[in-house]
């Protein structure tokens, strides 16, 4: 940020005489106060109007923030096609965040034709720079074999990567990898260290695997209550095994006061939410 939005004797005024006399660091930064709302009326129009300027000039955060907001439609009508323009710009010039969104791009084919291998390559560059969205998403490519030969040492490498630095669907596919010993030697205790990390972010499938820790006492001490807690934080996002597992509870009355009615009840919710799952009841 600029240190004339910050700075109340010149403040946005004259940052704004510096932006309108051609600097693309001034009109970057007049974006983002217009966005912020720092020293003017929050205005996302102005906002993009500024950052399109910037980005015109090739400052490399301008263009990353064009990309993302043509993605997903932010003040200008949603476009694949300019935001993947926009974040390739980025990219090459080493913007780690638009490498991994141009990789995102070429993975879902959005604004660019489906290709894994391309995919592969913009992840491995912002990996490389320790994004850890691109670490976690590299390690998908090499779990499934999408772009690269399949190596489920290297995805949980760096899925382990990921996970440390906070990356919550890399905590989450470490959990799972761990519960069920899937190309890695089943350990419960890590399965529950990095499971909580998920589900304390809100990671509805890891919610469901500590409830199920808690629920056979494997890795944590067999606690119902605690597996039913962490059952109904999934299920309130609609996650078709915790509303039945929730179900189950009920049942049995094992953590609850038992209730056919309120099993049945999440049993149906379960089926209604994965018609397809085995664990719909017949």
């Amino acid at each position: 940020m600029c240190p004339l939005v910050n700075n109340s004797l010149v403040g946005v005024a004259l940052l704004k005489v510096v932006a309108e006399q051609g600097n693309a660091d001034a009109q970057y930064d007049l974006s983002v106060a217009y966005a912020r709302g720092l020293g003017v009326t929050q205005d996302f129009k102005e906002a993009a109007k500024w950052c399109r300027l910037a980005a015109e000039q090739g400052h490399v955060d301008a263009q990353y923030n064009v990309g993302l907001s043509c993605y997903i439609g932010q003040s200008v009508q949603k476009d694949y096609q300019a935001a993947a323009k926009w974040f390739r710009l980025a990219a090459e010039q080493g913007h780690a965040s638009a490498q991994h969104n141009l990789g995102v791009a070429y993975d879902n084919g959005h604004g660019v034709t489906q290709n894994y291998q391309t995919a592969v390559k913009w992840f491995r560059l912002a990996a490389e720079q320790g994004h850890e969205s691109a670490q976690n998403n590299l390690g998908n490519m090499y779990y499934v074999g999408h772009g690269v030969t399949q190596d489920f040492k290297e995805a949980v490498k760096l899925y382990h990567l990921a996970a440390e630095q906070g990356e919550v669907g890399a905590q989450n596919a470490l959990g799972l990898l761990y519960y069920g010993g899937e190309c890695v030697q089943q350990d419960y205790q890590e399965a529950a260290k990095w499971s909580r990390l998920a589900a304390e972010q809100g990671h509805a499938d890891a919610q469901n695997t500590l409830g199920l820790l808690y629920y056979i006492g494997e890795g944590v001490i067999q606690d119902y209550h605690a597996a039913a807690q962490w059952f109904r934080l999934a299920a309130v996002q609609g996650n078709a095994s915790a509303l039945y597992n929730l179900g189950n509870m009920y049942y049995i009355g094992q953590g609850l006061a038992s209730s056919q009615v309120a099993a049945y009840a999440l049993y149906n919710l379960s089926a209604a939410y994965d018609p397809s799952s085995e664990l719909a009841p017949v």
